[in-house]
């Protein structure tokens, strides 16, 4: 794989509902909730490609896992309890041994993003040293950006 390929092609839509564990004493959702939805979005886009998650973030038969290793969120406009998101999740960045992911997050009903970021992961082996992406993987998030 090219070191640092720059992608963006498919975003896989991700539903969301904000409940009231999501929110703060506002009603308003609480940023470490958009980590958390972020980190499904990963789950889901992984699902969408064939590929099982708990085979990917933990992986002790083959020795590797994929920690996040960076995370940033804008929050735009406020989200409130009650609201329905759409998370639009898609491969930014793939290289040897990570991969960058974008989100979007938009309200059912209302124009515009509400909030947007990327996490990295990072493949790592047993001994905790970053490793290439296994193939599968990489297979698989190749076809997706397309």
């Amino acid at each position: 794989m090219t070191e640092g390929l720059d992608l963006q092609k498919e975003e896989v839509e991700v539903a969301i509902s904000v409940r009231f564990g999501d929110t703060d004493p506002y009603g308003v959702i609480y940023f470490v909730s958009y980590f958390r939805y972020c980190h499904h979005g990963i789950e889901e886009f992984l699902r969408h490609h064939g590929l099982a998650p708990h085979k990917y973030f933990r992986n002790q038969a083959e020795d590797f896992g994929l920690p996040i290793v960076s995370a940033t969120c804008e929050f735009l406009r406020p989200v409130k309890y009650g609201d329905e998101l759409r998370l639009f999740v898609s491969v930014l960045e793939i290289k040897n041994k990570s991969l960058k992911f974008a989100f979007r997050f938009q309200v059912n009903g209302r124009e515009g993003t509400v909030a947007r970021g990327e996490a990295t992961m990072v493949a790592i082996g047993a001994d905790w040293r970053a490793r290439t992406l296994p193939d599968s993987l990489l297979k698989a998030v190749s076809v997706a950006a397309r």
